[in-house]
Order: structure tokens, then C-alpha cells, then sequence
């Protein structure tokens, strides 16, 4: 009966991830701001608490929380390490606080509150129960005063002073208190989950002497200079382990294989090894520790892929036919997706009677490569094996390793990506790939940055990979690559790009309607001429640059996209909590021709509707621009200036009597 009779109820508690199926996601350093809908019978007023902890921890922390408009309140807690932490809420009716509403309107009219001072003196016994020492003493003798009934006017204005509330609102009567029906998890990532910037390069092709010989994870190392001058603190490698000779790929996906045909990385085993072992010509272990150890002193992390497949080679094959499909001949099926044939690579069977032993094994080749150093993994593919497999392999390695990212490479059906994502993936592929027009671009990204989507799905926007080279790119010249940039590095605190193809302007398709590359480095060897003149390095370094130098940019949250006139230039601003740093974004998507429009800055929103004027400073060309409306044109040219990056500065008057802008 007691459940009943409780007055307080708790609802639409956010952030919840499908009923706490799930857990939300920070980074480290971040608070997680919690609301609610809490609300009582009558005209009662309830209190509120956040309760929060690290997993593990037996004791609670606590703050008040505040209500806002309509019976919604709300509190934060900053998460300070990666792993998990738990929350929850809990609310009661305070008779105190409630008195105290009650004795103030009373003063106000002037009515007689003898009595409601002795019934608060009854309440402030109480209270001193609830107490420590110190403060149970203090409580006594005030609760003695106030029923005596002396001293009404001394008493009453010591009952309201806020030093008497708050000390009342620490030992609070919470004897009927309600428990939100759920406790909470928050996942904490490292800050490079949150914010970074990824470079994609096949180091078979990182030989810059000419040779045309097979790069080493040494080349690799002679490489890094030229990616970290560009500001990428991500190098992401494809599969670096044997590759297969049965049925291996030659130049363009053929299956004619000549002998210098090194064949796609991702058909991976051989006599050589599988999973856990590195592909010869790459070199040793200890080449590899070496690559891991130079790319940090660059500020790098190597991020790994993870493709659980098999050349037909694979010691798997032998030693485990069982985790293989098989057709009614008795052969393993290979991997198709008509009308394409993949006969370099057999799929792994996730529903095998032997899956327990399967599963063992892959969450084994993972923790394999994170005791070697590996802190980041791109997984290739996840979307096309069971989805609580990834959920009970992440969840296994985040238990040990908290700090490892996981990049869910999944371009498929919007509910499996984004289950894909609350199942424990910290970045997700997008179709931004695909996102060229203005309204689906606004579209698409206000869906991304909205609860609560944001809580879970951080977007790592790619606009090309070794499997897609987009139309836009094909047919848009150096302008479109520009733009694609300025839109992946602004639109998300994360993206990345294959490279060198990207900064190389590289747009020749296998065959008209293709995405595939013409010559694609997936199946051969390229050498690249770094030194072309078309190479966008140095745009790409000043992107990296303002992202770095700009808080704004390091988040997906507080994103909006602006009126413009026309459908050919987007504009967007992204800001800190605090308005201290606001970026706004122009570009024109189109490639090929100028555009202008009138911009509508939302001044008030962007706290700049004070009479003054304010700076637009141009991050990209350093130009500096004197705005005093929320109506301003601008102009871009695809070929010269295809988007402007402004950082708004306000105009402030200090003490010395001269203005400067912040």
C-alpha cells in the first residue's frame, strides 16, 4: 500500500537510450545534462535529486536538481574519466520547503503565522535528527525558538534568510520519497572519440623512392611528417595481415591475377598467418611497434581494420571448417552480392552450432591487437553479422580497455546503423557521403544533432573511401573536393578521408555510373606524386587548423542551419554552451558556378541583438567583415572562395575606454 500512496511522479527522464536498454554517450570532461518531468497532486512543490556514480562505486553522489518551465527540472554531473557511470533520479514532497512557500505568501499579506512558525519548529526538530552533530545543534535550538512563540517578527525573518533554507535543505524529510524506476549508464569515451580527424592510406603504397616496390610499415613511418602537417591525428590502415593467393583479385576487381598482383588486403589469411599475424612485406612486429610509437610522437593514433572474413587460404579454413557455410556440393560458400562475386573471401557462419567457440575467437584477435598497442578500430562491414555479437565483444573489450574506439564502417539501412550505435560503436559511417542538396544536407544533419540521437550516434563523415568515389566528386573538378571538405570537417566533430586519392583531386571512375575507382589501389599498387600541384595539402592543413583552435567545431550539438535565398549555398552556425565561441559556416554547393544570397543571422539566438555591431572573420582568407543586421549578402565563388568559415566576434567596450572584439 505504501507504493500507492506516494505522491511524486518521475517521467520522460533524458538522456534514456530505449528505456535504459542502452547507454547514452560523452566524452571525457563533458557534463550530462539530465532532465525529467517531475510533478505532484495538489499545489505541493516537489524536490528533486540527481543521483550519479562511477559503476562500481557503492556510494552515490548528489546534486539538487532545478526546475525549469512546465514541472520539468533538470542537473548535470561532468564525467571525468572513460568507462561507465550510472544515474538516476529520486523526488519527494519537502514539507519544509513547502512551509516555507506557504509562511512567505502569509508575510506578504500581512496574516498571523504564530502557528505556521510552531509547526515549522516541529519540522526543524526533525531535521536535527537527520543531522551530524554540529548542524543537529543548531537545528535544536532554533527549533526550541520557533515553539515558543516568542520573537514572532525575529524568528519569521531568520526562517526566510537563504542561509536558513539551504542548511534545512540538507537533511530534507524524504520519507516518502519516489525512486525514478530505472538506473541509468552513460558511456565516457576519450575526447578523440568525440573530435578527430582521419587519414585513410594503404601502406603497400607508401614507397616514394619511385621503385614501384611494396611499402613497409618503415615507409609508413617516412610518411607521417607529410600527414601530420596536414593536421590528421588519425591514421587509419586498412587490413595489414596475409593476404590470399586462391581466387585472389587482380588489377580492377578482375579475376585474372598476374604475378605481381598483391591482391585486396581484405582477403585476409595465408600460409603466412591469419588475423593475429602481419602480411611479410610489410614487415615484422616490431616494425609495427616502431609505426605506433612514431605516429604518437606526431600526435597519431593507428586505428586498425577489423574485417572478420577469410581468404579461401585462412588457417580458419583448415583447422575450423566448421565456422564456414557450405553449399550442397560440400564447398564453403564465398561471399556474393549479386550480381558481384567475392571468390577471394568466405564469410564467417554466425550461426553455426560451433558460434560460441567462433565468437571466443574474434573477441580474442581483438584483445590481441590492443595489448600490441592498438587503440582504435575501424570494423569493416558489422552490419553484416549479428548485432549482439558487436554489442557483447565491445561491451567485453570496453570492460578492460575503456579508452578504445570502435568505428562502425556500415552503409546500410538507417535502424541497423543506428542499433549499430547504441549497441556500443563510438562512430558511425553516415549517408552524408551521398548528402549534396542543401534541403537534405539540413535535413539529415538537424535529424544527427537532436535528441536522442545525439546522445548516441557520432557521426565520422567520409567524403570518399577506397570503395566510393561519389558522383559529386567525378563530375565536380577541384572545386567539389574543396567543398566536400569544408562541409565533412564543420558539419561533425569527425571525419576522415582516403587519401592520398582525396587531397590529389582523384576523380576517374572505373566506368561511367560507378563509384569504384579507375585503377582502384584496393587491388594494386600505386605510386603516388605527393609534389602535384593540384594537391589541396595545404587547404586541408588551415580546415584542421580552425577545427583545432575552435571549440564549437569539437562537438555535434548545438547546430543551426540558417534561411539563405536559393538552393545553392548552405549556411550554418555551430557555438559552445557558453556563446563564447560561435562559427558560422557558407559554402556553395555547386561546383561549378558563383552564387550570392541573403544570409538571415538569428541575432538574438547568438546573443547579438544588442545594437552593436559585430567582427566576421574569415578563418579561411583572414578577411575581416563589420556586420550590424541580421540581413547580409554573401557571394561565393566555387573556384576561388567556394565557403566561408567566419568565427563571429563581438564588439565590447572595456575599462581603458576603446573597443576590440572577442
Amino acid at each position: 500500500m505504501k507504493e500507492i500512496t506516494k505522491r511524486v511522479i518521475i517521467e520522460n527522464v533524458t538522456p534514456e537510450i530505449e528505456g535504459g536498454r542502452f547507454a547514452a554517450r560523452r566524452a571525457v570532461g563533458e557534463k550530462i545534462v539530465v532532465e525529467g518531468d517531475i510533478f505532484a497532486d495538489g499545489h505541493d512543490i516537489p524536490s528533486a535529486q540527481l543521483l550519479y556514480r562511477k559503476k562500481g562505486d557503492s556510494e552515490w553522489r548528489s546534486c539538487p536538481m532545478n526546475p525549469m518551465l512546465n514541472d520539468r527540472y533538470q542537473a548535470s554531473f561532468e564525467v571525468k574519466t572513460t568507462g561507465r557511470y550510472e544515474y538516476t533520479v529520486e523526488a519527494w514532497i519537502d514539507p519544509f520547503k513547502n512551509w516555507w512557500e506557504k509562511v512567505k505568501k502569509k508575510e506578504d499579506a500581512g496574516e498571523n503565522v504564530s502557528q505556521d512558525l510552531v509547526e515549522g519548529g516541529a519540522m526543524i526538530e526533525k531535521a536535527a535528527l537527520r543531522a551530524p552533530t554540529e548542524d543537529a545543534n543548531l537545528l535544536s535550538r532554533n527549533a526550541k525558538l520557533f515553539q515558543s512563540g516568542e520573537r514572532l517578527t525575529e524568528l519569521l525573518l531568520f526562517a526566510l534568510t537563504s542561509d536558513f533554507i539551504h542548511l534545512m535543505a540538507k537533511y530534507p524529510d524524504k520519507t516518502n520519497k519516489t525512486d525514478y524506476s530505472r538506473i541509468l549508464e552513460v558511456s565516457v569515451e576519450p575526447l578523440q572519440a568525440r573530435f578527430s580527424a582521419w587519414y585513410e592510406m594503404f601502406p603497400r603504397s607508401c614507397a616514394d623512392d619511385g621503385s614501384g616496390r611494396h611499402g613497409t610499415f618503415i615507409d609508413c613511418i617516412e610518411r607521417l611528417p607529410y600527414i601530420a602537417e596536414m593536421g590528421f591525428d588519425v591514421l587509419y590502415l586498412p587490413p595489414i595481415h596475409p593476404i590470399g593467393v586462391t581466387s585472389r583479385k587482380g588489377r580492377n576487381n578482375t579475376s585474372k591475377t598476374g604475378p605481381n598482383d598483391p591482391g585486396s588486403p581484405w582477403a585476409i589469411g595465408s600460409e603466412d598467418g591469419g588475423h593475429r599475424s602481419i602480411h611479410p612485406e610489410l614487415g615484422t612486429f616490431e616494425d609495427f611497434q616502431k609505426l605506433i610509437g612514431a605516429a604518437r610522437r606526431y600526435g597519431i593514433e593507428i586505428a586498425l581494420d577489423i574485417a572478420f572474413q577469410c581468404s579461401p587460404d585462412h588457417p580458419y579454413v583448415s583447422e575450423h571448417p566448421e565456422w564456414f557455410r557450405k553449399r550442397p556440393d560440400g564447398s564453403i560458400q564465398y561471399a556474393e552480392n549479386p550480381p558481384k562475386k567475392y571468390e577471394d573471401i568466405f564469410p564467417l557462419d554466425f550461426e553455426t552450432e560451433h558460434a560460441q567457440e567462433l565468437c571466443r575467437e574474434l573477441l580474442d584477435v581483438v584483445l590481441f591487437w590492443i595489448e600490441r598497442g592498438v587503440r582504435i578500430f575501424r570494423v569493416d562491414n558489422p552490419h553484416t553479422k549479428p548485432l549482439r555479437f558487436w554489442e557483447w565483444l565491445i561491451g567485453k573489450c570496453k570492460e578492460k580497455h575503456p579508452d578504445v574506439i570502435f568505428l562502425s564502417e556500415a552503409f546500410t539501412r538507417p535502424k541497423t546503423m543506428h542499433r549499430l550505435a547504441r549497441g556500443g560503436f563510438t562512430q558511425s559511417y553516415t549517408y552524408f557521403t551521398w548528402r549534396n542538396l542543401k534541403w537534405e544536407i539540413e535535413q539529415y544533419f538537424e535529424a544527427l544533432t537532436q535528441s536522442p540521437t545525439v546522445d548516441y550516434f557520432w557521426p565520422n563523415l567520409w567524403p570518399n573511401t577506397p570503395d566510393i568515389l561519389p558522383e559529386y566528386l567525378q563530375m565536380g573538378g577541384r572545386p567539389a573536393f574543396l567543398i566536400r571538405l569544408v562541409l565533412a570537417a564543420t558539419l561533425s566533430s569527425s571525419y576522415g578521408v582516403y587519401g592520398p586519392a582525396f587531397e590529389l583531386c582523384v576523380d576517374e571512375p572505373k566506368e561511367p555510373g560507378s563509384e569504384e575507382y579507375n585503377d582502384s589501389e584496393k587491388y594494386e599498387i600505386v605510386q603516388w606524386d605527393l609534389n602535384q600541384p593540384c594537391n589541396l595539402k595545404g587547404f586541408i592543413q588551415r580546415i584542421n587548423r580552425i577545427r583545432r583552435i575552435n571549440p564549437a567545431l569539437q562537438q555535434n550539438k548545438n547546430l543551426i542551419f540558417h534561411p539563405t535565398q536559393g538552393e545553392d549555398i548552405v549556411c550554418y552556425s555551430k557555438f559552445t554552451d557558453d556563446l563564447s565561441n560561435i562559427i558560422l559556416t557558407a559554402v556553395n554547393l555547386d561546383p561549378h558556378h558563383t552564387h550570392s544570397t541573403i544570409l538571415k543571422l538569428p541575432l538574438k539566438e547568438l546573443d547579438l541583438d544588442d545594437g552593436r555591431p559585430f567582427q566576421m572573420h574569415d578563418l579561411i582568407s583572414d578577411a575581416r567583415y563589420m556586420w550590424r543586421s541580421n540581413d547580409n549578402y554573401l557571394e561565393l565563388d566555387p573556384h576561388a572562395a567556394p565557403a566561408h568559415i567566419f568565427r563571429i566576434r563581438r564588439k565590447v567596450r572595456t575599462e581603458r575606454d576603446f573597443d576590440y572584439f572577442m
